[in-house]
This record gives structure tokens, C-alpha cells and sequence, in this order.
């Protein structure tokens, strides 16, 4: 189960298509630093060879540039510039009516085209027919001879003293144009290969180095340097890495004890926990060179450019040392191979893994180069990258708490004017599941909120508007009819009285019958507190409180509709896991039946779960389900009243938050010590919400 807060939605219905539901997009700071170490790289050597010959080579570099640019002007100019007589385009008809005229003096024909020569010049529009005077007169012409009708032609023009001329029908271009225009390309391209081939050798790598080498942006500790003080809601990272950062200022004080420092550091966990800011941070602290690099950018269509780039990425950072390797996203290139997801063992992938393997291998301590790399899937990487000597050191970097979350929002507040009614504590309780990059896009959400206001600080309703943008979607202006607004209304009011009446469900926090996204109308409901472990009682409980959108239109209407789609999904994978993950069943007994995420439902290899046992989680499931239904239909049965107020207000108000939701439906709000004791009593009880 994730941590984020529960979201009931009645759908609109799309030619019968579920619902999309668009989480924010989660950003990193961008910044590009391009640069490469004091004195140069290998490979980046500046000059030419030993003994002078780099002046020569910068003059053969010239001379063939010249030739490029010549050559290429030829062909444009060859192939794209008319050439000779510009001729009239006129019909046949108006042709033979001019010779029938005696104003042809000449022709030449090739094949059914013909040309030829007046004897007092023609425009376009007398050619055309029109009587309009005036323009340039041309006296060359050319014209088409129809398929047909061409029998008494050659007698006319021989009457009217025509001189005629033909030519055969294979003469075309001259030898030299043809040729220019035919091998023109491929002889671009023999130079260009013949350029790059040397430029690659005076700087001092093979033919193709130029693509070999690494891409990696050099961030200098000077330049916007990041610091711890930049990173919050992650104190237990900061401390596992502190240890690098002590190293990197004083590695003495660690070799004359004979200890050496991890080679390499693993940071792992969710989208957006800030993994890439907390190795910024590292370097920032040790105030040394940090080289980052997307794991993807290694790998290019030609096999061996990984490797090639790898080898160039570690010999700058141990030029530069003591530096900070970064490699993001590592599970693009370090996927275990025994996946069977490559085809063949010497593909670009693999030779890129090997080579980073064999560079992490050859570091003896002294080096002062550390590796860091972060992935979202720790468990699909090469057992190879995992062993000791590689990644020793694995820090996992998960989501904020309540309190991570607060020191989060007010580190992107910093710049922030806020008003005196924010509380930024009382913020972060209301977004749990929240990442760091979540929360800077929630600040910068309200910061626009504000400006679109013409405000000059940012105010409490501002991160309202900010929550409900991100979590709930962006408002829609729809026009609904009155009897779908109002079973709406019913719907929302099904959920929002359950979440209200289920001891140890989670607060309702806002009601709305706004469309928002794919939804008609959003019950937004969040703990009091983070939850890390979830028990039968809570889980069965939010299958109750989901379920009463559809319970609430039967009671009300005898009908249900497409709305609770979305609800039936949540259901649906909430009952499933508890049967087949998290042994909450009888009959299926403390196994776990169901795949993990991103493993096949049926292993090759014959250790799936049988057919019986795959009915039984169905079964399992439908009771599970169909008991929570029962539960739902019962207690907004015998609270009927407090559901048509709930509907009536939203009916009339839209939006209800947290205060008067409870305060319309006459449900007294418990404590959370209270609340925990009531979900405990009915636990104890038997029946089906139990």
C-alpha cells in the first residue's frame, strides 16, 4: 500500500474507457555546467602530436573545409539554379493557330515536346487567351503535342516555311553535372569521414573518439554550490553520507587508521525524494568536482561508444580528483542480465555494465573518486553492481514524514513571501505520500495562484487552490444537468459519511462536486499522521468508505451508473492484495500467492500458483467485496438523513472542506486516540466489517 492520501472519484464516463488519472510531474533542478578538468582530458589534449605537427594538421584541417564548403556550393548551385532560356508555356491550339498565323519561324522537338521561336514576341495573357495588353513579350515558347491529331502538323509547318529541328531523346544533362549531382553526397561523406578521422587522431584518440567521449556535465563546487542546508526530510541520508564528505576533506585522517572509503554509493527510492540533490549536496560539502551523467546517455547505437565513454568519463574524475562520479537513472544500463531481457551477450548494454564493473574494480582507494548512482528499482539491478567492492554503501533516500515534509516546504519557501495565515506545519499533515520535487511544485503552485491574483504575498487559500490543482485536477467548466448534479452530489455524500462514520478511517478533509480531470465530483480524505503498517480493519474500512458512492445511487436512485469505476479499480486491488500479499485471508492462509511488481504472473520455469489456488483468491476477493458492500449499504441505510444534508449542502455550496462537512452531516469528530480505540472495539467484534 502506498502512503498517499485516499482520492474517491465518480468518473465520467468515455465511451467506456477508465478514467485517467495524471499525478504532477515531478521536475529536478536543472543545471548544465559544460567543462572538463584543469589541463584537459584524455582524449581533449589540446595542439597536435609530439613534434610540432599540430600546426600542420590545423592547416590540412582549413584546406579541407575550403573544399567542403566549395564543393557543396557546386552542387546547390548544380542541382537548384535554373539554367538557359526562359520559354513561354503556351497550348497546342494557341501553337498551331500562331503558325497558321506565319509567326513561327522555328522549332525543335523532342519527343512530344516541342520548342520554338515567334517571330514578334507573345505574353502570357495573349497566350492564355485574354485580351488584357501590356507585360514582357517572349518570343521563345514550348509547348506539348497531344497523343493524337499530329498527322497534318508537319505539312502546315513546311507550307508556312517552319524551320524544323529534332533532337534524340537520350540526350540529357552534361557528363560533369550528372555526376556532380549523383556522387555529390557520397563524396560529402568521404570527406567528412576522412575530417573527422583526422581531427580524432590529433587529438590523440581513434577514428571515433569524438563520439566516445563523455557527455558528463562538470559542476564545479564554486558554481552553484548545493550544501546539506539545501536538503531537508532526509536526515538519515545526510548522516550515511556525512562519512564521504569527511573522507573527501580529510582522507589522512581515514588511510592512517587502514580503512578506505566505500567505492561506490548506491542511493535508492521513489521519483522525486531528491537522490540527484543529495549527491549535489555531497560534492557541495567536500567543495571538489561533481560529474553527472544520465545512465541512458552511455549508450548509443554503435557498439563499444559506451565503453569508450565510460573509460573517458572516470579518467577526468581521477584528473580532477578528489571528485564525485554521478550516474542517474543506473538501472538503463544495469539491469541484471540474467533477465533474459538482451539479445545476445556482447550488445552495446552489456559492454557499457562491463566496462563501468571493470573501471569500479581498478580503483585501489588512493584515487579520490567516488562513485555515487541512484535508481528508482534497486531490485532489477546486476547482483555484479551490487557485490562489495562496487556499490558497497546502500542509502536508501524514501519519502518525507510529516515533519520532513515541513522542513521541505519551508527550504522552498525561503524566497517565498508568505502570509501570516500559513502554517506550514499544518500544510505538510495534509499532504502525506508527497515527495520533495511534489511539495517544490506545490510552493510554485501557489506562488503563481498568488500572482494570478495580483497578490503581494502568498496566502493560505493559495495552497488550497495549489492542493487541489495537484491532488484533485484542474477545474473543468462543464455544464452538468441538474439530475446528474445532483446524483453527484449523492455519490460524493456516500463517501464523505462513510469516511466520517468508519472508526479509524482517514479525516475527510474536502467534498466537491466541481469536475475536475476525468472526475464529476472529488471526497478527498488523508490521515492525521503518517501510517507505515496497515491492519485488516483499516484496509476493510476504506473498501467501505469506497464503495459508498455506488451504495449511496442504489439506495437513492434503485440504479448505479458509471461513475464508480475508478472506486471498483481501488476495491478491487485493496481486497487482492490483502489476500494473495498480505495473507489477511482464511481460507488462503499467511502465503503470499501474487507476483511482485514487474515479475511475470506465470514463470517459464513452473513455479507459478496453480489454477485451484488463482480461483480461490477470486473467491476469496468477490467475499471480501461484497461484505464491505453489505457494511456500506447498511450504515448509509440507517443514516439516510445525515446523507441528504450532506447532498443538499453540496447541492447548494459546490465545496465543502473539512469543518463543515462534519459540521452539515452532525457527525462529532474523534480524537485520534479515540478513533484508534473505536476501530479497535469493532475489530474485536465479528461481522463482516471486521
Amino acid at each position: 500500500m502506498d502512503e498517499s492520501a485516499q482520492r474517491h472519484e465518480e468518473t465520467q464516463p468515455a465511451d467506456g474507457a477508465p478514467p485517467a488519472h495524471r499525478h504532477p510531474p515531478r521536475t529536478r533542478e536543472g543545471w548544465h555546467v559544460e567543462g572538463r578538468p584543469p589541463g584537459g582530458a584524455a582524449g581533449e589534449r589540446q595542439g597536435g602530436p609530439q613534434g610540432g605537427g599540430g600546426r600542420g594538421i590545423g592547416w590540412l584541417n582549413r584546406i579541407w573545409l575550403i573544399l567542403l564548403a566549395a564543393l557543396l556550393l557546386n552542387w546547390a548551385v548544380a542541382a537548384l539554379v535554373p539554367r538557359g532560356t526562359t520559354y513561354l508555356q503556351v497550348s497546342y491550339t494557341f501553337f498551331r493557330n500562331q503558325v497558321s498565323a506565319g509567326n513561327v519561324s522555328q522549332i525543335t522537338s523532342k519527343g512530344d515536346a516541342v520548342q520554338g521561336v515567334f517571330k514578334q514576341g507573345v505574353t502570357s495573357a495573349q497566350a492564355s487567351g485574354r485580351s488584357a495588353r501590356g507585360g514582357k513579350a517572349y518570343r521563345d515558347f514550348q509547348t506539348q503535342l497531344p497523343a493524337f491529331g499530329n498527322n497534318d502538323l508537319l505539312a502546315l509547318l513546311e507550307a508556312k516555311g517552319v524551320v524544323v529541328n529534332a533532337k534524340p531523346l537520350n540526350t540529357g544533362s552534361p557528363w560533369w553535372e550528372t555526376a556532380l549531382i549523383f556522387f555529390g553526397p557520397a563524396l560529402l561523406f568521404i570527406a567528412f569521414f576522412v575530417w573527422a578521422s583526422r581531427r580524432a587522431r590529433a587529438g590523440g584518440g581513434g577514428m571515433l573518439s569524438a563520439f566516445g567521449r563523455s557527455r558528463a556535465r562538470r559542476y564545479e563546487a564554486t558554481q552553484e554550490r548545493t550544501t546539506f542546508a539545501d536538503v531537508a526530510g532526509i536526515d538519515e541520508a545526510k548522516e550515511e553520507l556525512s562519512e564521504v564528505v569527511d573522507f573527501l576533506r580529510n582522507p589522512d585522517r581515514y588511510r592512517k587508521l587502514g580503512a578506505r572509503i566505500p567505492r561506490g554509493v548506491l542511493l535508492s527510492g521513489p521519483p522525486g525524494t531528491g537522490k540527484t540533490l543529495l549527491a549535489r549536496a555531497v560534492a557541495g560539502e567536500a567543495d571538489v568536482p561533481f560529474f553527472w551523467l544520465s545512465a541512458s546517455e552511455f549508450v548509443e547505437m554503435f557498439v563499444g561508444v559506451g565503453a569508450s565513454r565510460v573509460r573517458d568519463l572516470f579518467q577526468q574524475a581521477k584528473t580532477a580528483a578528489p571528485s564525485i562520479v554521478f550516474i542517474d537513472e543506473l538501472d538503463a544500463i544495469g539491469r541484471s542480465r540474467s533477465a533474459g531481457g538482451t539479445m545476445g551477450g556482447n550488445d552495446e548494454r552489456e559492454q557499457t555494465l562491463n566496462q563501468i564493473l571493470t573501471e569500479m574494480d581498478g580503483f585501489t582507494g588512493d584515487e579520490g573518486v567516488i562513485v555515487m548512482a541512484a535508481t528508482n528499482r534497486p531490485e532489477i539491478l546486476d547482483q555484479a553492481l551490487l557485490r562489495a567492492g562496487r556499490f558497497d554503501r546502500r542509502v536508501v533516500v524514501d519519502l518525507p514524514d510529516q515533519k520532513g515534509r515541513a522542513a521541505i516546504l519551508r527550504v522552498h519557501a525561503r524566497q517565498v513571501p508568505l502570509a501570516r495565515d500559513v502554517d506550514l506545519d499544518r500544510l505538510a499533515s495534509e499532504t502525506p505520500g508527497m515527495a520533495g520535487a511534489d511539495l517544490a511544485n506545490l510552493v510554485n503552485e501557489a506562488a503563481l495562484a498568488a500572482a494570478r491574483r495580483g497578490e503581494r504575498s502568498v496566502h493560505r487559500a493559495d495552497f488550497d487552490s495549489a492542493i487541489e490543482r495537484l491532488v484533485l485536477g484542474t477545474e473543468r467548466r462543464i455544464l452538468l444537468s441538474p439530475a446528474e448534479r445532483e446524483r453527484t452530489a449523492y455519490h460524493e455524500s456516500g463517501h464523505a459519511l462513510l469516511g466520517m462514520l468508519q472508526p479509524g478511517a482517514d479525516p475527510v478533509r474536502k467534498i466537491s462536486i466541481v469536475p475536475r480531470g476525468q472526475a464529476l465530483g472529488v471526497t478527498f480524505q488523508s490521515p492525521e499522521a503518517d501510517r507505515y503498517g496497515y491492519g485488516a480493519a483499516y484496509l476493510k474500512g476504506r473498501i467501505v468508505g469506497a464503495l459508498g458512492g455506488r451504495a449511496a445511487e442504489e439506495l437513492v436512485y434503485r440504479d448505479v451508473t458509471t461513475g464508480a469505476e475508478s472506486d471498483l479499480e481501488q476495491v478491487t486491488a485493496i481486497a487482492r492484495q490483502m489476500v494473495g500479499r498480505w495473507g489477511m485471508s482464511a481460507t488462503i492462509g499467511p502465503v503470499s500467492v501474487l507476483p511482485r511488481d514487474g515479475q511475470p504472473a506465470w514463470p517459464l520455469d513452473g513455479s507459478g500458483v496453480s489454477d485451484e489456488t488463482r480461483k480461490l483468491v477470486d473467491d476469496e476477493v468477490r467475499r471480501i467485496v461484497d461484505e464491505c458492500y453489505d457494511t456500506a449499504s447498511e450504515l448509509l441505510g440507517a443514516n439516510r438523513d445525515k446523507l441528504d444534508g450532506l447532498a443538499h449542502a453540496l447541492l447548494e455550496h459546490e465545496t465543502l472542506d473539512e469543518d463543515e462537512a462534519y459540521a452539515v452531516a452532525g457527525v462529532v469528530r474523534l480524537r485520534p486516540d479515540e478513533a484508534a480505540a473505536a476501530a479497535q472495539r469493532q475489530a474485536s467484534q465479528p461481522g463482516p466489517a471486521a
